[in-house]
């Protein structure tokens, strides 16, 4: 192969690679989604349940407020004589946010909690693991009201429903790629055999909260 079309093949890839990461979907490559492959991502909204429904939007980690909040929520209208059965709720993790709908493995190998800003309670370091999986009971804690259980796990035991947005998938482990010379897609296959159990991709993060809206969620913006 001539150099000539060696520099024209890496100039292609670098140009697709970085439309994709701006979003130019004319010149990157078709996006490969696990969401687009599942039989119809319009179905996972059927397991929603309940009356009183809300979707928080979760763009960034901001503390414990992603998963706080929808445990207020739920303890809220406990007080108020409303049982979690009758509640629907739903987290979209998207933008920065990501990480948290991915395995221990994931966070140790790409070093999530440095990349994000996201620390570790119990060291106080940039996490290493999933701080919101498999939580210990004292992990987290709010004043007035003592430790909580807001593990996502915790969470999707009394019904809240999580899912993540492929779109921010896609760029984000191109950008990861970037800086460690690696496919971009590759990383992103990784990241998707290791998403935790019961956390479903979703075409965007801003698909999945326009749809649960028209599934009757109120919106809350959760980061």
């Amino acid at each position: 192969m001539s150099s000539q079309n060696t520099n024209r093949r890496d100039f292609l890839g670098m140009l697709a690679g970085t439309a994709a990461i701006m979003g130019v979907g004319a010149v990157a490559s078709p996006l490969t989604s696990q969401a687009a492959d599942a039989a119809d991502p319009e179905a996972w909204f059927k397991n929603l349940k309940g009356k009183h429904r809300v979707v928080f939007d979760a763009t960034e980690p901001k503390d414990i407020l992603t998963f706080a909040w929808p445990k207020v929520f739920l303890m809220s209208n406990a007080g108020a004589g409303t049982p979690e059965s009758d509640c629907g709720v739903i987290v979209v993790l998207r933008h920065d946010a990501i990480p948290y709908a991915m395995n221990d493995d994931l966070w140790a190998k790409y070093k999530f909690g440095e990349a994000f800003k996201i620390n570790d309670p119990r060291t106080k370091a940039p996490a290493t693991r999933n701080p919101f999986w498999k939580c210990k009971p004292d992990d987290y804690a709010v004043p007035g009201v003592g430790p909580v259980q807001i593990g996502l796990d915790d969470l999707q035991g009394s019904g809240v429903m999580f899912c993540v947005c492929d779109m921010a998938l896609t760029v984000q482990s191109a950008v990861f790629g970037m800086k460690t010379n690696q496919p971009g897609d590759v990383i992103k296959k990784e990241w998707l055999a290791g998403l935790l159990p019961g956390v479903a991709p979703m075409p965007s993060g801003v698909w999945a909260v326009s749809r649960a809206q028209e599934h009757g969620c109120s919106y809350i913006f959760a980061g």
